[in-house]
């Protein structure tokens, strides 16, 4: 890979130290978190309800005000009903002073239902009070317990932050800015490996969403500076330190010597018949010849015919031999 690529995976993996130790972090300050906003939720409460009980309380103080104005009003008509000079006018003033208890009748009415409401909410509003001390004691007491963990895990990220930093300067802005915006899409995680699914294929996909890519994406990341993304979920790809050329790219096996060639088996019937083969012509050459029986040349006419040698393939037919006495002197055929 080139310079760029190398400077951005280099910081890719210094800021996924550092989110690690935040998430660690995090963690760990999961069940503060929870209870301060359990908190802040009852003071949010406990405002509403202080707010609520002003306002029926200030609505009361109106209908009292409003009460008090129609007795001093019902008690002004009443002394002037006591100045009338005749009875119309008595009676003009009679109906104003009915109509004006009719009216203080209807206020007091509503004034009892909102003091009725005062007290729901000031009843409520001191629970809510009562629930917020409880509840920020235990606040006080979980920060308590986990400040030596907290302590310990945010000096682990005051220390990777600097590393993290200083890997940053090397990122070019162009490459940096795609990486801030694929970090805040993916939750960090902008950049992708190269898998190799299958060692004995010259097959690539992407780490993040194990999507298929070209066969030559390797060879682009390798020889190239550029930045290659993922054309299914847009990460940012580069290779990882396990994925060397000479096992991501597939390589031609070298050529197998020539084997010498095998004798041809052969079988045992086969062998067998062979070897009663190579021994019959060795038998018939020891053979003893036959020997005719004829004593006398006379015999040898009136005798059957001589017994012959076995043939061979390669010698001709031998002829009978002779094998009866020579002659004497004194002997009938030498005599004639």
């Amino acid at each position: 890979m080139g310079p760029t690529n190398i400077a951005l995976v280099r910081f890719y993996q210094a800021d996924q130290q550092v989110r690690a130790a935040q998430a660690k972090l995090e963690a760990a300050t999961k069940d503060v978190r929870i209870q301060e906003r359990r908190v802040n939720d009852l003071v949010e409460r406990q405002r509403l309800a202080t707010t609520t009980l002003r306002e029926l309380q200030a609505r009361s103080g109106q209908f009292d005000l409003d009460i008090k104005t129609r007795d001093s009003h019902i008690e002004k008509l009443r002394t002037q009903q006591q100045a009338a000079h005749n009875n119309k006018e008595y009676q003009a003033f009679l109906v104003e002073i009915n109509t004006q208890k009719v009216d203080k009748a209807k206020v007091e009415d509503q004034m009892l239902a909102v003091m009725e409401q005062v007290e729901k909410q000031q009843k409520e509003s001191a629970e809510l009070g009562t629930m917020v001390d409880s509840e920020r004691a235990k606040l006080e007491q979980m920060k308590a317990q986990i400040n030596d963990r907290i302590t310990a895990l945010q000096a682990e990220i005051d220390a990777l932050v600097p590393a993290r930093e200083e890997a940053l300067k090397a990122v070019p802005p162009r490459a940096r800015e795609a990486y801030d915006r694929l970090a805040e899409r993916f939750e960090g995680e902008a950049l992708a490996a190269l898998i190799k699914p299958d060692r004995r294929r010259e097959e690539y996909a992407c780490g993040g969403c194990m999507m298929d890519l070209v066969t030559d994406v390797y060879n682009k990341l390798h020889s190239r500076d550029d930045l290659v993304f993922c054309p299914s979920c847009h990460r940012i790809l580069y290779i990882p330190d396990d994925l060397p050329p000479e096992v991501a790219v597939k390589t031609r096996p070298a050529k197998k010597e020539p084997k010498e060639p095998r004798e041809p088996r052969v079988s045992k019937k086969k062998a067998a018949a062979a070897a009663a083969a190579a021994s019959a012509p060795a038998t018939e050459e020891a053979a003893p010849e036959p020997m005719s029986t004829a004593d006398n040349p006379a015999e040898v006419g009136a005798t059957s015919e001589p017994t012959m040698a076995p043939q061979t393939v390669d010698a001709p037919e031998a002829p009978p031999r002779d094998q009866s006495p020579a002659p004497t002197p004194g002997s009938p055929a030498s005599v004639e």
